[in-house]
């Protein structure tokens, strides 16, 4: 990811001091303080900046790029944090898990789930108005999906700025096996039921996501190329979540259901990552 510019507001130092707190913390397992203190609560520059440097460092150590995920798709979750547009993260290679896997619980730093609508695109969106019928051309396929969100910061005591910072507090990711084309399929009718154990514990529907998944994608696109790093074919894209997402233990079995898109289930067990 290209470096953020127009960062007077914060300084260089700081940016590098919020780099090193948020990646302590995820080396050592233990949840950090927020990095607002250092880089503002929503100074986008900085926050971006911060996410790139610490993508660089994923990158350097050989992981892979894979896709992105959108986040604060909700109106309520905006309202919360006091902002007034989503955020993105990457998504890469080792985040990835198929329907029916075990993760350990310790994969993700203060793990909660959410369900939501994946997307696996055909070609670019690097060039043209990238506007809904683009959008829609570029995408092959959608899936189920569950989204393990984690917070390298403790308490999840984020502003706009922590969580940006913070690969928009990306864990893992687990997509189901039933792929549909948008021909198949309207991404902004699909009703989503997550439970945990059974127990149904979230709901909630297309529209829920920025008023329609496609259009959460396409402000992802434009956002994307606006920080230099286009989507690009072979890509997966997390749109954001369709209901409130819940905290999980080892032990818990979720499960998703999306109407046309079918179901995807992960379970937790205790343990840390590999």
């Amino acid at each position: 990811m290209t470096e953020t510019t127009g960062l007077a507001a914060t300084s260089q130092s700081d940016i590098a001091a919020a780099v090193e707190r948020l990646a302590g913390a995820s080396a050592s397992g233990v949840p950090c303080a927020p990095v607002r203190d250092l880089i503002g609560r929503d100074d986008l520059a900085a926050a971006y900046a911060v996410q790139a440097a610490l993508t660089g460092r994923r990158l350097a150590a050989g992981a892979r790029i894979v896709g992105r995920k959108i986040g604060l798709t909700s109106d309520a979750v905006q309202r919360q944090l006091g902002v007034d547009q989503p955020d993105l993260g990457v998504l890469f290679d080792d985040m990835a898990y198929a329907d029916g896997d075990t993760i350990p619980v310790g994969r993700v730093l203060q793990p909660r789930v959410e369900a939501e609508i994946a997307f696996v695109l055909r070609s670019d969106l690097a060039d043209g108005p990238l506007d809904a019928p683009q959008v829609r051309d570029a995408i092959e396929y959608g899936v189920a999906a569950l989204e393990i969100c984690g917070s390298r910061i403790a308490g999840w005591d984020i502003a706009f700025g922590d969580t940006v910072a913070d690969n928009a507090s990306s864990g893992a990711y687990v997509l189901g096996t039933e792929r549909r084309t948008l021909d198949e399929f309207e991404p902004v009718d699909v009703v989503m039921s997550m439970s945990v154990d059974g127990e149904e514990v979230s709901t909630g529907t297309g529209a829920a996501c920025l008023g329609d998944p496609v259009e959460a994608v396409v402000w992802l696109a434009r956002m994307a190329r606006d920080l230099g790093e286009p989507l690009r074919a072979g890509q997966v894209v997390l749109s954001g979540a369709l209901g409130p997402m819940r905290p999980v233990a080892a032990g818990d079995t979720v499960t998703a259901t999306l109407s046309g898109l079918g179901t995807v289930t992960v379970r937790f067990t205790e343990g840390a990552a590999s």
